[in-house]
């Protein structure tokens, strides 16, 4: 293993992935405030300061992914709200959202370095080939996180907005599962089961995101 070539692509990762696991975590932690519930801010953990959102287990998984993983969910408190059940889905489908409008705005940067001479010439040249890079990461792990935490599968946001939309007594049932949930969750991420589910629908989304770019770049 080349040392150097390792510690080059962790400089590129991390900063693409603390910024897409604090936005994920501050926007439930916005969505939550502005339905009513201050739990999260009240925790300190509206702010983008990484530290506050990492989870370990969940960043070990993006470093050995490099394309799903989960940061420490902010604290929600669902009475807060007037309507604790739909408001909740709201709040769950906020992290996804969030990294949505990121790899969009992510893609929307690599059109425009590529289209604009005049905005390269802005950055020295040895900068620009980690830039490109972290942005081009920045596109698939978004998606890719996005995607990841809409899985019905508890602790993920998708089982938290499943839970929302069954009825009482299926959801009473339903939310028994939890217990279960992160267990099922690891065996199948390491046995590599999302990956096989989610990779393709992070490639053909990108390709979507960046148009005749991606073809440039061999996404």
């Amino acid at each position: 293993m080349d040392l150097s070539l390792t510690l080059q692509r962790l400089v590129i990762l991390i900063p693409p992935i603390l910024l897409a696991v604090t936005v994920h975590e501050v926007a439930h932690g916005m969505a939550a405030y502005r339905l009513g519930d201050p739990t999260a801010r009240d925790a300190g953990r509206l702010t983008l300061n990484p530290v506050k959102h990492l989870d370990l287990v969940g960043t070990i998984v993006f470093f050995v992914t490099q394309a799903i993983g989960w940061a420490k969910p902010v604290p929600v408190n669902p009475w807060n709200f007037s309507n604790p059940k739909r408001d909740m889905i709201w709040v769950s489908l906020a992290g996804p959202a969030s990294n949505i409008a990121l790899a969009a705005a992510s893609a929307l940067l690599m059109r425009m370095f590529f289209s604009s001479p005049a905005l390269l010439s802005l950055f020295p040249k040895w900068l620009l080939s980690p830039l490109f890079a972290m942005t081009f990461i920045s596109v698939q792990l978004n998606i890719g996180l996005a995607i990841f935490n809409l899985i019905p599968i508890p602790p993920l946001d998708g089982s938290k907005v499943l839970e929302g939309l069954l009825p009482d007594s299926a959801a009473h049932l339903y939310h028994q599962f939890e217990r279960y949930g992160f267990v099922i969750l690891l065996v199948l991420v390491f046995t590599g089961v999302t990956g096989r589910i989610i990779v393709p629908l992070i490639i053909h989304l990108s390709r979507l995101f960046l148009g005749p770019l991606a073809h440039a770049l061999g996404g």
